[in-house]
């Protein structure tokens, strides 16, 4: 038998999807299944999108630009605009999802060996990306005791090496919902200008944002606009996912050469997913605010349910809609698992991503879980009672462990 790729065995599974079957076989057991593994919102998409996939009138359904539609790059530059972030025509490359845009980020940045500092827990597909373009994670610790903010400056300034080629937030983050503050994000801008480094800026939840405070973006920085990389998608902010549109945004000139030649090998972004991501930029006022007020209710109603459980313990995520929290266990990977396949409270159960998945390094994380708040609150209400008689019942079997508490 001819051997599979080493890069394929170190491409790590993810920790959203990866139980995905166990649910599945749940479903076909006859449960309900509370879904919070995984950031697909519940909410409507803009009725604009959907005016604009039937109206439709085209003899030909053809490959677009690589680069994306111009139409609808002009229009992200209206959006863009919105949030005082100063982009031309010509700084967008339109990708399949904000997936595409960091793989092909860092196929065009980086080379075999080199390393990028990521504070952890992260988005899993980071490394996978990563180990795609043979480049090297390298993670810097934050703790749910501090609310996942970032570690001191002078912890990032001792991980860099000759090989490091940039540094990598979430902003954002997913997977904690921390918002960075304007003081890390100049200590950020700092090491990246000292360093002559990359700044990746996944900025996909830019929306959500729960503090009252301007919105922080990585081109809001001075002095390192040619050295910013910006990941966005429409995935998130106009609850359609499925489209699979985001875009890649970067004033550097060389690197958008480079980033190009990826798209002409992939041909070009979805053509039907450009036009509904195009209409949808002209969601009202009405349509985000509702939206956000929905979210920030959710929030709050999961976390105060979370920290209502014996011991439980979730800090207030500050944007995005996503928490981490540790929960009273030996090991969340196998109560996730056990919760899929062995436990039901009242004909129902509950999915949630291990958080060990989020961080690369060994140990971490081994109590800890994702929630995403994608429900409707009395959903919300029904996941955690199922969470805490499963919780109970786990700890009558003997799997309890030590509660992580605030500081």
């Amino acid at each position: 038998m001819p051997q599979i790729s080493k890069r394929g065995e170190e491409m790590p599974a993810s920790p959203i999807r990866r139980l995905v079957p166990l649910a599945n076989e749940a479903v076909r057991r006859g449960l309900k299944v509370y879904r919070l593994n995984i950031g697909q919102p519940d909410l409507p998409t803009p009725p604009q999108a959907f005016e604009a996939l039937r109206a439709i009138d085209r003899k030909v359904l053809e490959y677009s630009p690589s680069e994306g539609l111009l139409s609808l790059r002009k229009k992200l530059c209206e959006y863009y605009h919105r949030f005082n972030i100063d982009v031309d025509v010509e700084d967008i490359i339109v990708t399949s999802g904000g997936s595409e845009a960091v793989l092909f980020a860092f196929m065009a940045c980086l080379d075999p060996g080199d390393e990028i500092i990521v504070p952890e827990p992260a988005y899993a597909n980071y490394m996978a990306f990563a180990i795609s373009a043979g480049a090297k994670i390298v993670t810097i610790p934050s703790s749910i005791e501090s609310g996942f903010a970032l570690p001191p400056v002078e912890e990032f300034e001792k991980l860099i090496t000759p090989r490091t080629k940039g540094i990598l937030i979430c902003n954002p983050n997913n997977p904690t919902g921390y918002l960075y503050s304007m003081k890390e994000m100049l200590q950020i801008r700092d090491l990246v200008k000292k360093h002559d480094l990359f700044l990746f800026s996944d900025e996909v939840y830019r929306e959500f944002c729960y503090t009252g405070a301007p919105y922080i973006s990585a081109f809001h920085l001075p002095d390192i606009e040619h050295q910013v990389v910006l990941i966005d998608s429409v995935s998130k902010r106009y609850n359609e996912c499925g489209i699979r549109i985001g875009a890649l945004i970067t004033k550097n000139a060389a690197l958008r050469r480079n980033v190009m030649k990826f798209c002409q090998a992939r041909l070009s972004p979805p053509l039907l997913g450009q036009l509904v991501a195009e209409a949808s930029i002209d969601a009202s006022p009405e349509y985000m605010l509702a939206t956000y007020q929905e979210y920030v209710e959710r929030r709050n109603f999961l976390v105060d349910g979370i920290n209502r459980i014996p011991g439980c313990y979730s800090p207030i995520p500050m944007g995005a809609f996503y928490t981490v929290a540790s929960l009273p266990v030996d090991d969340a990977d196998r109560f996730c698992e056990w919760c899929l396949q062995e436990f039901e409270y009242e004909g129902a159960t509950i999915f949630m991503a291990p958080a060990s998945g989020f961080y690369t390094t060994p140990g971490k994380g081994r109590n800890e879980v994702r929630l995403a708040y994608v429900l409707e609150k009395p959903e919300l209400a029904k996941a955690l009672k199922v969470l805490e008689e499963a919780l109970a019942a786990y700890a009558a079997l003997g799997h309890g462990g030590k509660p992580v508490a605030a500081e």
